[in-house]
């Protein structure tokens, strides 16, 4: 079912806080809920659809209904990391589409920092999952995963720590101009290579910050959202996909998005080369090089070239990126930071993102968001937007 213009995204809340240690999930998803309702004008009342994933607590949807006083019809707990909320923005789409709903309210929360989980620690297997055997005593963590992907693809292409720096470099400058985000300061490329280095060849800077938090995001009837008096933003086209190992025969030159981007520029009717903003899912420098190649705005191999001298800073550059700092910078909620490149994209089209990095005449918005490891098996979902 194609869900071109079909429903629309009426608001949008990002929390504020990056540590919670007076909260817990449940209140942040509540507050979340909150901020996206009063964004649109809208109360909880009007909530007859509700979507979240793993970061949930208790059952997820069964817990959170109670906890938030909503009685939706319709309720999807999809998860697939950190791109769950970018494909519960599709699915909500779908839903509305289909006659199932017509407010759907998709929140996040966390609390990573205040619990002090973060990318270097072991990840936890249970005894069901088929590949723990196989992965489990090797001791992979989330940071060793991405740096192989780094490395083979220094290897294959030629790509050099200095280019990814300019990542983060445009990430910061984006920062400097957003009170909340956690890292404000402006850093160089000669910064982050002489950072201490994590897992070779990533450096501290190339990897993004773990922030308490959450968000959330209302997708509404085409006909509600034109009634509310707020900036409408049409939702185009939605890609989905799965990368696995392929029964080890492993590729880690690309990504879920190779599928999953050009499903969604086929239903959006648009090309790579009509899109003024995008929100990437930045875990790592390395994550968004290869997303970009993957969605078509570079070739395979030339991602080091097309990041670099700026390339990705708003007013300057010429592909705009994360202009709220995204995770490298700004906040990473939940370890799933998904959600955040939603909200930073609908901000865009609006016309409401920060003066300093508001992209001119935004009119096309792409958000991706990737969940599990990129150097084994993840999820990738696209979203592409536009101004109303």
């Amino acid at each position: 079912m194609s869900i071109r213009g079909k429903a629309c995204i009426a608001g949008v809340f990002e929390h504020p806080t990056r540590k919670a240690t007076d909260k817990t999930v449940a209140q942040l998803h509540a507050e979340c809920a909150a901020g996206a309702l009063a964004d649109a004008g809208l109360s909880r009342d009007d909530v007859d659809g509700y979507f979240c994933a793993g970061d949930g607590p208790g059952m997820g949807p069964l817990s959170m209904v109670d906890y938030l006083g909503i009685r939706p019809r319709h309720f999807d707990s999809t998860d697939i990391g950190g791109s769950s909320y970018l494909l519960h923005v599709s699915h909500a789409a779908q839903a509305i589409a289909a006659g199932k709903c017509n407010v759907a309210l998709v929140t996040l929360a966390g609390r990573p920092r205040s619990e002090s989980h973060s990318g270097t620690k072991p990840r936890l297997y249970l005894p069901n999952v088929p590949e723990a055997p196989f992965e489990a005593p090797f001791g992979m963590v989330t940071v060793n995963s991405y740096a192989m992907v780094a490395a083979r693809h220094m290897h294959e292409f030629g790509t050099t720590a200095e280019q990814l720096a300019w990542i983060k470099v445009a990430a910061s400058h984006h920062a400097q101009h957003n009170p909340h985000a956690m890292l404000r300061d402006v850093v160089t490329v000669e910064d982050v290579v002489n950072s201490p280095v994590i897992a070779d060849p990533l450096h501290r800077l190339d990897c993004c910050v773990v922030s308490d938090g959450g968000g959330a995001v209302l997708v509404v009837r085409p006909e509600i959202a034109r009634s509310l008096g707020r900036p409408v933003v049409n939702i185009l086209g939605a890609g989905e996909a799965i990368k696995s190992i392929d029964a080890g025969n492993v590729d880690l030159t690309y990504s879920a998005a190779a599928f999953s981007g050009p499903r969604a520029f086929e239903e959006a009717g648009v090309k790579p080369a009509d899109i003024k903003y995008v929100s990437i899912y930045d875990s790592f420098t390395i994550t968004v090089l290869v997303q970009l190649e993957d969605l078509g705005f570079c070739k395979k191999g030339d991602g080091g070239r097309f990041v670099a001298d700026g390339n990705l800073i708003a007013g300057t550059g010429k592909l705009p990126f994360n202009t709220d700092g995204g995770g490298l910078c700004n906040n990473h909620p939940a370890n799933r930071g998904g959600i955040t490149k939603v909200i930073e994209a609908v901000r865009q089209l609006r016309g409401e993102a920060h003066p300093a990095v508001q992209v001119k005449n935004c009119d096309l918005a792409l958000a991706h968001g990737t969940g599990g490891l990129l150097g084994a098996r993840h999820g990738g979902a696209t979203l592409i937007m536009e101004r109303g």
